[in-house]
Order: C-alpha cells, then sequence, then structure tokens
C-alpha cells in the first residue's frame, strides 16, 4: 500500500518553532505570520457576491428530491432583509438570537443577518429539545443566554421545548407550523422587510471585537458553558487555515456536510471554510446511523465533494458502504483532496481501510488530515498540513497561534494564545477567570507529545484528556485515551467505544458499548435479535477476548493491560449527559451513571457471564 502515492494536493510545508524554557515548559509556533484577515464573516459574503454573484453558496434537500441552491447574490440580498427585521424587532447586541432547529438555509440566513448587524447567535443541540426527556440542558441554557429571539425550523415539531421555555418578552418565529404557538413570526415575513441606512450603520459598527457567536460547548467536560466567539476569532481563523491549505484559494472548495451548526466543528470550521473561499456547502440531511446513512450516500453520489469532514463515528458507519459498493466509491473519492477527521483519533483500522479504498478508486492514496481544537479556539489550534501515517497526530501550530506544553503529572499539558481565542465565557466571569494561566494561556484540559521527539516538525500527537486519567491503587497513573483507543481497534468488530475503568482498583477494565452492525455481521442466523442477545453470543465474546488478549500481549503493563469487560447493549444517555449529538462520549458522566456496574465489574468472578475475564 505505501507504493501508491497521494494525489496532488497543495499543502503547506510543515514548519515549527521550539522554544524550550527552563521550567521546564516548551512553547511551540508558527514560523509563518499571521496575514491580514477580515473584520467580519459577512466582508465575505459580501465579497463573494460581487465577484461570484452566480455561484451556489449553499444547498439543501427538498421534499421532493431536489435541491434549494442559493447563490452568493441571493444569500447576501436574504440576510440583509432579515438583518433589517432583526433591527425592527428591537434585537441588538445584548440580545441574542437563539436557534434550536437543525442546519438549514434559513439557519444559515439567520445566522449571516445577526452577524451583519452585531446580534450574537447561538445554535444549540437539537438534542436537547428533541431528544431530551426533561429538557433541563436547554432550560438552564436559555436562561443563561436569555435571548430576544428564539428559532425554530417547525413549531409543531418543537413544541414539547418550547413548552419547557419562558417564552415570556422574547420573540418566536418559526419556518413552519407556526400556529401552534400564539404570535409566532413566520420566517418568511422577515424576508420582507426592506433594508433602510440602519442596517448600514450597525454593519459600520461590527469589528473584530463584536461578539459574532454564544456556542455551548457539548458538555463533554462538564456542564455546557456559553462560550464567547468573537469575529476576529471567526476570521483569523478562516485566514490561517487558508495559509496551511492553499489548495483552498486554488479551487473554490465544495463540501457535504451533517456536521451541526451547534458545535464549533460544523458552525465555524466547515460552513466558515465554505464562505471565505466563496465554495459550496451542500447541508446533509443524512447522518451516521443506520436510519438516515442511505441519505449521505445518495447526497455523495450527487454531489462528489473536494474536502470530506466527519468524526470517527460517522467514518465507520461510512467506511462499509464504500466497501460495498463501486457505485458510491467512484463519486466518494472522484474529486476528493483532503479527508479530514476530527474530535477524536481515528482508529487505524478505519484510516487503512479508507486507504485501501482510495487506491482502488483512483490508484492513489488521499491525504488524511485533521486538527486540534475546542469550541474556546473558533475552532483550530493545530492542524495536519502534511503527510503522516498515524491517525493520533494533531499537527503544528497554525499561523498566529502558540502551544504551550506544560509537565503536568507525567504529561504535557497543552495550553493556548492566539487571536482566535476566546475572550471569556458569557456571564461566567469566575469560569473566565479559571479558564487561563498566568500568561493568559487558554488551559485546553487536553496533553500532547511530540509523534517524533526527534524531529518537532511531525507534528504532536494528542495524548488524552487529563480529566479523564486516573491512579491505580498502586499509584500507576492510566492514561485513559490511550486505553480506550487501543482497546476499540483492538475489538473493532463488536466494540464501538468505550470506557476506561479502575480508579483505585488494582486492574483497568473497560465498559464497551457494542456495535449491533458488527455483532450481527459475527451472527448471521440472529438478523433479528436484539443486541442484549448478541453481546452474549460465542461468536462476538470470542472476537473480544481474542482481541483484547492480543493488544495485551502488546501492552503487559500495568497501566495498559485490560483485565475485565463489560459489554453494554444500552446506548450512552443524552440527558444523563453521557454523550454529544456528534457521538462523543463524556467518560466521566459514564462512570458515575454506570457506577453500579463498574463495582460488579471488578467483583464479579469466572461465573458471572456478563463480565468477561481476559486472561493473561
Amino acid at each position: 500500500m505505501n507504493k501508491h502515492p497521494y494525489a496532488a494536493v497543495h499543502l503547506a510545508e510543515p514548519l515549527v518553532n521550539v522554544e524550550r524554557n527552563q521550567d521546564g515548559t516548551i512553547l511551540l509556533s508558527s514560523p509563518r505570520p499571521l496575514e491580514p484577515y477580515p473584520q467580519s464573516c459577512n466582508e465575505k459574503l459580501w465579497y463573494w457576491a460581487d465577484k461570484t454573484p452566480d455561484a451556489t453558496f449553499l444547498g439543501e434537500r427538498l421534499a421532493d428530491g431536489g435541491w434549494r441552491r442559493e447563490s452568493y447574490a441571493e444569500v447576501a440580498r436574504q440576510a440583509e432583509r432579515i438583518a433589517q427585521a432583526l433591527l425592527d424587532l428591537g434585537m441588538n447586541q445584548t440580545t441574542p438570537l437563539a436557534l434550536l432547529s437543525h442546519n438549514s438555509i434559513d439557519h444559515a440566513l439567520l445566522v449571516l443577518a445577526a452577524l451583519q448587524v452585531g446580534i450574537p447567535v447561538s445554535s444549540i443541540s437539537t438534542a436537547y429539545s428533541l431528544v431530551s426527556q426533561d429538557h433541563a440542558k436547554l432550560k438552564r441554557i436559555i436562561e443563561v443566554l436569555d435571548p430576544g429571539l428564539i428559532y425554530v425550523a417547525d413549531a409543531a415539531l418543537y413544541a414539547k421545548a418550547l413548552d419547557a421555555l419562558d417564552l415570556q418578552g422574547r420573540h418566536l418565529v418559526a419556518s413552519n407550523n407556526g400556529g401552534a404557538f400564539a404570535g409566532t413570526i413566520p420566517f418568511s415575513d422577515l424576508l420582507n422587510a426592506k433594508p433602510t441606512q440602519a442596517v448600514n450603520n450597525a454593519y459600520a459598527e461590527v469589528g473584530p471585537d463584536t461578539v459574532a457567536k454564544i456556542l455551548f460547548t457539548s458538555g463533554s467536560t462538564g456542564t455546557p458553558k456559553g462560550v464567547i466567539n468573537t469575529q476576529r476569532m471567526l476570521c483569523s481563523n478562516q485566514q490561517a487555515i487558508t495559509q496551511v491549505w492553499p489548495f483552498l484559494r486554488q479551487e473554490p472548495p465544495v463540501i457535504l456536510d451533517w456536521l451541526p451548526w451547534s458545535h464549533t466543528f460544523g458552525a465555524n470550521h466547515n460552513f466558515n471554510m465554505a464562505l471565505f473561499n466563496g465554495g459550496s456547502l451542500y447541508i446533509d440531511d443524512g447522518k451516521p446511523v443506520p436510519s438516515l446513512i442511505q441519505r449521505t450516500l445518495n447526497n455523495i453520489k450527487e454531489i462528489r465533494p473536494t474536502v470530506f469532514f466527519n468524526v470517527p463515528a460517522g467514518f465507520d458507519a461510512l467506511v462499509p458502504h464504500l466497501e460495498q459498493d463501486e457505485a458510491l466509491r467512484t463519486p466518494f473519492f472522484a474529486r476528493l483532496k483532503v479527508i479530514f477527521y476530527a474530535g477524536a483519533a481515528l482508529p487505524q483500522h478505519l484510516w487503512e481501510r479508507l486507504e485501501t479504498l482510495a487506491v482502488v478508486s483512483r490508484g492513489e492514496r488521499i491525504p488524511f488530515v485533521s486538527g486540534w481544537g475546542a469550541t474556546e479556539t473558533a475552532p483550530l489550534v493545530a492542524s495536519v498540513h502534511f503527510i503522516t501515517d498515524s491517525s493520533d497526530v494533531i499537527g503544528l501550530p497554525i499561523p498566529g497561534c502558540s502551544i504551550k506544553m506544560v509537565p503536568t503529572d507525567a504529561k504535557m499539558e497543552l495550553r493556548v494564545k492566539g487571536p482566535n481565542v476566546t475572550p471569556g465565557y458569557w456571564k461566567a466571569p469566575e469560569q473566565t477567570a479559571a479558564a487561563f494561566d498566568q500568561q493568559g494561556f487558554y488551559k485546553m484540559g487536553d496533553a500532547g507529545r511530540y509523534y517524533d521527539p526527534e524531529n518537532p516538525a511531525r507534528g504532536l500527537s494528542f495524548d488524552g484528556r487529563l480529566s479523564e486519567d486516573f491512579k491505580l491503587m498502586s499509584g500507576t497513573w492510566v492514561h485513559a485515551g490511550r486505553v480506550r483507543m487501543g482497546a476499540v481497534c483492538a475489538a473493532a468488530a463488536v466494540i464501538q467505544d468505550a470506557v476506561v475503568t479502575g480508579h483505585n482498583e488494582e486492574t483497568v477494565g473497560l465498559l464497551a458499548f457494542a456495535s449491533l452492525d458488527g455483532c450481527r455481521s459475527l451472527c448471521p442466523d440472529a438478523a433479528g435479535a436484539s443486541l442484549d442477545e448478541l453481546i452474549c453470543r460465542p461468536e462476538v465474546i470470542e472476537v473480544v477476548l481474542s482481541g483484547l488478549q492480543q493488544y495485551n500481549r502488546a501492552n503487559s503493563g500495568s497501566s495498559m493491560r485490560i483485565t475485565r469487560v463489560r459489554l453494554m447493549a444500552e446506548p450512552a444517555s443524552v440527558d444523563a449527559g453521557e454523550i454529544t449529538d456528534k457521538g462523543y462520549l463524556n467518560q466521566r458522566a459514564v462512570l458515575a451513571r454506570r457506577a453500579a456496574l463498574v463495582q460488579h465489574l471488578y467483583r464479579a468472578n469466572q461465573d458471572d457471564q456478563d463480565v468477561l475475564i481476559i486472561e493473561p
């Protein structure tokens, strides 16, 4: 496989400045200066509306199977009318706009309209409205945000969520079924406003320090916090990206993306990449779950993206279809320049399968790239803008950003500074103060290490969340991220994800979330069986035992060796904060909610069939 060349893609040369300090800290930065960038996102909207007015900016599936396509000129004009309507409703910099609904063109128009006149925007995870049963997180977010206007795509669909909220004194806008709530403003009414000088005046006041968005963290590291995103953060980040991905300037990207705009990956990285580079963003109405994956497959065949973004769970769902269907594989790889994954390390087995598929389809490998950042960094801090052979490399600092590596409990904690770093949390001064060190570096809570200690230019590797690591009874540190990735790769056919256990215990264990599709593939005679039944099948158990035994042979130390596993059929709970709508596990929340399972895991013996004991 390594004999096959990579597709020719213009990526920046990997360069890094390294400064070692007497206190043991290491400062990494890019030798490339950050070039000038726009004062606001909408400068780019109007630039492309003038330069390429008829080029498609946004695309969305219609009910009849066709596409609604909006050009740059059309989007700019509609956003301007909506901006006037928002000003007429009394919206301003102190009255944020809350959007509860999924990605859509109407959603995008509202965001761009608000950015035009300096109204903070907050797109909120649909899981808090449509999946949650108690709506506790949604109520807390609305209480903290205190929006002047709430938008939903369909008032009937979001009725339960809206009933749970205090709507007194807030405008409600809906694209559909607005009659479900008295006083609801139809979205179409916003488009009827006629722009006045007030829009121009408000736009003139928008600058780098203007609050553009308030994005609430996913909760994977605790209770959601409202992260302030300024115009400077968003614009400087896209400028830096184009400097390390020069191919974006050579040809406008074509992006097909499902990632929710309530998260920085989809909202800031991907959406803004299309906007800043005159590209086309097609909203994928599919998702990497069995009931929706076919929509994504159909969309890929039509759109043929040039850049493809996903999280590891998304690639896990996509790869089997690419392997089985040449009519999907060919359009998927036809125009691809890079494949980008983020949010977690891509399991090496998925990396290798995707490389194999690219070679089968095109006769060459497609560069796999990743990055590292957070909601607080809008989002990119480090970028893989070079060829690497490992899925856990998170890259090098992008122009304008500095990464400080601080020795912490046998690891190197990563802290960051740059124009893309948040000034703080919305209405939370204490949390803001605690998030920065004395030198003004934002404390990410992640650890990193050199991929190649002899050559820092080969990038950093992710070394886990500091909050997830723990000590065994012996006092030995367990780096949970490394164990989790190794275990998932070792038993990939069965284990979809896992939580590492062993705090104050003698050995390391796992609570493992089983894959329904994976288990069914091992048991073809049990197509209709439930996951509860499948995880007890000998075929499934054998894959887990043999895979983890092989893993243990390569990881014999007490901090890495897995001694016992509990396969779980119950999925992670959104209400309990165990998982985000992108599929990321909150390790601490899972361990807290399933504490009884953890206790049983370590008290079980060979006769307990629900616990698998991994023999040496």
